[in-house]
């Protein structure tokens, strides 16, 4: 029933936003007038042309083959003497992205069902509506960008390797990268998320199980809240039960004694068990080797990451994007980092570790975030000179309102990252959080350009293990999301300005 309920609401908008968008921005816009035509050409079986500006390989445009083809019977029906090419006209081309919207929804009510299977369904929808209203992905639902299938497939992907269904999620995976080939970071994630929970549901061997049931009563590699956050409705059950069953003070005294798992510990168990059960893991995922050998040859042979405009995106080690990202992704969650309680349990957490380690933690952290600022923070010729970009405005009123200001907001940075971990170590394994930082590092670190719809991926990925389980924050959220949606749209559509060197109407865009 939520399901229903949440593809209702999700398409209530889309349609009334598409209708609105498509009447008044008849012509492509921005990106649009590259992957528009291109589109257009695939639907006239031009299969060889390709638009040298385009910098992403052509999944976009094979997805929407097929979903034109979908419709192009009913379209026919019609009006008779449509043909296919007339078909893919600008509207229809972006309708694709409204449907993807809305699958994506369901995507992600499936994902948070089986992360946290004791949500309720009214729960599950609460934060599947809020995170489709999530900005970035919202405003490019309307347009005919790569964002919202890109993020679709991503998460279809991640869904089918949380259901153990690891060739499927290969497949989708590569469609995943074909429409985007960033996303090969984020299939590797997927791959690595999968293998440590494959692991992690293994005994070691049958004797460390057996040792185990006689002294603990549990897996010799306990798995707790911690956990990686994908293991089946069934061990969820299991354990629950176990938790009910041994309530009595001797088991509680038998639990306390079992030694916590640190970082040092789960390194060392994954190693040991990724050794033992090497061969079964290459037979279950393999598929996911085969995608990556398929992409170091593209890269190869194409010479470079992106197919066109190479020189204005040169892979540059742009270091602040991890510190732009950190403070954008807690504004956007801003009921639960920005709050005097989270502000509080972070000071506890720093007094109840070693004061000195603690300490020298936060002074690296912070020497590191001015050195990040300071030496690899790139002001790419796109940002500073297009003044049609939210990136623009915040770069040159904030960012370089006085030349002291990007070190000033260092510590917020700090605080953002310190913030995220604590909100996933709370849910997560170390390993699993460290994995998750390196797959962001290596999304955004390579690139100059300052893109908040970059950030897409890394946010829903962070959002939905932070187990965030207050109903008024995610309202709140969705109150926030509503009301800066409004005021993008409402600039985009009703507060078109004029370029004094470029005829046509310009419009402020993400």
């Amino acid at each position: 029933m939520g399901k229903i309920v949440v593809a209702v609401i999700v398409s209530s908008w889309v349609v009334a936003v598409s209708i609105l968008v498509n009447r008044i921005v008849t012509e492509p816009y921005m990106d649009e007038i590259f992957h528009i035509p291109q589109a257009q050409q695939y639907c006239k079986g031009n299969f060889r042309s390709w638009d040298p500006m385009i910098t992403t390989p052509p999944g976009l445009y094979i997805v929407s083959l097929a979903y034109v083809a979908s419709l192009f019977p009913g379209i026919f029906s019609m009006k008779a003497d449509v043909s296919f090419s007339d078909a893919c006209s600008s509207s229809i081309l972006r309708s694709s992205n409204g449907v993807l919207a809305v699958f994506c929804s369901m995507m992600v009510y499936n994902i948070l069902t089986h992360l946290r299977p004791s949500l309720t369904d009214r729960k599950v929808t609460l934060r599947t509506v809020v995170l489709s209203l999530y900005p970035l992905h919202w405003f490019f639902t309307f347009l005919y960008y790569t964002d919202v299938a890109s993020l679709t497939a991503v998460l279809a992907s991640y869904l089918m390797s949380l259901k153990k269904k690891y060739f499927f999620s290969s497949l989708v995976g590569a469609l995943a990268v074909l429409i985007r080939q960033t996303n090969i970071i984020w299939i590797l994630f997927i791959a690595c998320t999968g293998v440590l929970d494959y692991i992690l549901d293994q005994p070691k061997d049958s004797a460390d199980l057996t040792d185990s049931s006689q002294s603990q009563g549990k897996d010799a590699f306990p798995v707790s809240s911690q956990g990686v956050g994908t293991h089946s409705n069934l061990r969820k059950r299991r354990i629950h039960n176990q938790a009910a069953t041994f309530s009595s003070p001797i088991h509680q005294k038998i639990a306390s004694s079992v030694p916590s798992s640190d970082f040092s510990h789960e390194v060392r168990e994954i190693i040991s068990r990724l050794w033992q059960f090497k061969w079964e893991i290459i037979a279950s995922f393999w598929p996911y080797l085969v995608i990556m050998a398929a992409f170091i040859t593209f890269v190869f042979l194409n010479g470079s990451i992106v197919l066109g405009a190479k020189e204005a995106h040169t892979v540059s080690p742009h270091f602040a994007q991890l510190m732009y990202f950190s403070l954008i992704s807690v504004l956007f969650v801003t009921p639960v980092h920005f709050t005097i309680g989270q502000a509080a349990a972070l000071a506890r957490s720093f007094w109840k570790k070693n004061k000195l380690v603690s300490f020298f933690q936060l002074c690296t952290a912070l020497a590191v975030g001015f050195l990040s600022v300071h030496f690899f923070s790139i002001a790419h010729p796109y940002l500073v000179a297009d003044n049609r970009h939210y990136t623009f405005y915040l770069w040159r009123k904030v960012i370089k309102f006085h030349w002291s200001m990007k070190y000033l907001l260092v510590p917020l940075y700090v605080y953002s990252w310190i913030s995220i971990f604590n909100i996933l170590a709370k849910s997560q394994r170390k390993t699993w959080v460290l994995v998750y930082f390196l797959a962001t590092a290596a999304t955004l670190i390579p690139a100059p350009l300052i893109e908040f719809r970059y950030y897409t991926i890394p946010f829903f990925f962070l959002i939905l293990h932070s187990h965030v389980d207050d109903d008024r924050s995610w309202l709140l959220m969705g109150i926030l999301y509503v009301a800066i949606n409004i005021f993008t749209i409402y600039m985009f559509l009703f507060r078109p300005f004029s370029w004094v060197h470029e005829t046509g109407v310009q419009r402020f865009i993400w």
